[in-house]
């Protein structure tokens, strides 16, 4: 067989790239922008809302950058920072200062931001695998808005709102692992209860900075800016890592520069040449106090370790050994509700990892459906919910009658073993009653049974039809099951 010339030269480029990935090592490196849950901005009084409907209402002289305004800071947010470094094991400094960023952009009518440079808050630490860098605080920008014609519109609401940034080091080499680093990071700040880092709002904006070399050094770095979705992060990064590959495989050169990502046709795009940071004339903010935390490393870190909530990779660690699957870990703690609920349900059940894994199982499948983003109302309390788990694992009612009551009763919290208790749920047979009934059937059926004998095994549906019938559907099935094909041997 020969293939036509159109699938020859695609078989040709997927070679190509196959034999590019031994040739080329790439190398990612991510700088992360995470807006802070504070009351109000990072240098002012100003309620901090980005989001607000009504544009440039929250605002005022300093995020406004009116003459003789002065900035003060925002200790919250500080606070914030350390917490985070303190969740990564960073190292806490003892010594921080604010400085200017200077270049000039409408979004910016001081024509600098107030960030910082030679002395972060945080240095080093690791997350999901990943080295950090630095982690280091911030104002955001306003909000430009480019679709109003032959003009923009600049909302200064988001103007000075408090801004971690967290740098990478450069030991990343593939783009899944870039997008599962900033699952876990947007995980990990919404467990510490510090942001809400919602990707599609802007809350968490990431940028990669990709290289491709075939020898041990770095090769010209390119950054791609504001990747607001995991899945535009990982296709960025591939995409740059294939581009590259192609560029230096016919001897061209890279161009250190800053590109987009075009969502719609899956590709980056030029923007500008990249800076460095002489561009930006870095220099220590004169309005602002230098931070002097010569006590604060030792002291103060092991009061934030006292105050930090169980990250997720220790609940993944528990969670495994009782025997949960990976995408139920998962889904549980993706979920703020859920992590929540199941965390109170392993107080409740102690050791009891059957009973666990059988609610897990439920709250999954039937109970979540009834309290996903209802937060705010009643629901089926976790004790509530786990004394149903155990009563139906000490097999004193169905599987039908647990999840009859569940959907039932997801959004009311009710005692449940009452409920039972006054529909007369609970069941009363036990196996050798079980195996009385079995038999009674069988004899009051013998045409069904001689179908059942003669290998017709779907009349077997017939007989357990008539034993849930007469226990009122509180029998178990499956016990029942087993003892009809016992007694039909």
């Amino acid at each position: 067989m020969r293939l036509c010339s159109t699938c020859e030269s695609r078989k040709i480029k997927h070679c190509l790239i196959i034999f590019s990935i031994f040739m080329f090592k790439p190398t990612i490196g991510l700088e992360v922008h995470a807006e802070l849950k504070t009351k109000s901005k990072m240098f002012c009084g100003c309620v901090n809302d980005p989001h607000a409907s009504e544009p440039n209402i929250n605002t005022c002289p300093v995020c406004l950058a009116h003459p003789g305004s002065l900035p003060v800071a925002n200790y919250e947010a500080v606070k914030s920072v350390l917490i985070f470094g303190t969740a990564v094991n960073g190292t806490l400094a003892n010594f921080s200062e604010f400085d200017r960023k200077n270049y000039f952009y409408p979004d910016i009518p001081k024509a600098y931001q107030i960030s910082q440079y030679a002395f972060p808050f945080i240095s080093g630490g690791e997350l999901s695998g990943v080295k950090l860098t630095r982690v280091h605080l911030e104002e955001d920008t306003a909000r430009s808005q480019h679709d109003k014609g032959d003009y923009s519109l600049v909302d200064f609401n988001r103007a000075g709102v408090p801004l971690m940034e967290l740098v990478t080091e450069p030991v990343i080499h593939d783009a899944k692992t870039a997008g599962d680093f900033a699952r876990e990071l947007q995980l990990t700040l919404r467990t510490l209860g510090i942001s809400d880092a919602n990707m599609e709002k802007g809350e968490m904006r990431v940028e990669a900075n990709i290289s491709i070399s075939d020898t041990e050094e770095l090769g010209t770095k390119v950054e791609v800016k504001n990747l607001n979705s995991f899945k535009s992060v990982e296709a960025a990064i591939a995409f740059e890592i294939e581009r590259q590959t192609s560029i230096l495989q016919n001897n061209g050169q890279i161009q250190q520069e800053t590109r987009g990502w075009d969502e719609i046709h899956g590709k980056t795009f030029t923007q500008r040449s990249k800076e460095t940071a002489k561009d930006y004339r870095y220099f220590p903010d004169p309005d602002l106090p230098k931070l002097v935390t010569t006590e604060i490393p030792a002291f103060i870190q092991s009061r934030l370790k006292e105050q930090l909530p169980e990250l997720p990779q220790n609940k993944r660690s528990k969670y495994n050994v009782i025997g949960l699957t990976s995408n139920q870990i998962e889904t549980i703690l993706q979920s703020a509700i859920l992590d929540k609920y199941f965390a109170e349900l392993f107080i409740l059940a102690k050791e009891n990892h059957k009973v666990l894994l059988m609610a897990t199982n439920y709250l999954l499948t039937d109970l979540t459906p009834g309290i996903a983003g209802k937060e705010a109302v009643k629901i089926l309390s976790p004790e509530h919910f786990y004394e149903l788990m155990v009563v139906l694992e000490q097999k004193k009612i169905t599987s039908r009658v647990a999840k009859d009551l569940i959907i039932e009763n997801a959004e009311t919290d009710v005692d449940l073993i009452t409920l039972i208790t006054e529909r007369q749920l609970f069941s009363n047979f036990d196996d050798d009653k079980l195996t009385e009934l079995v038999r009674t059937i069988i004899a009051d059926n013998p045409a069904v049974v001689n179908e059942y004998k003669s290998g017709k095994f779907a009349s077997l549906q017939f007989l357990l039809g008539q034993a849930m019938k007469i226990t009122r559907g509180v029998a178990d099935p499956k016990t029942l099951k087993t003892i009809f094909e016992a007694e039909l041997l």
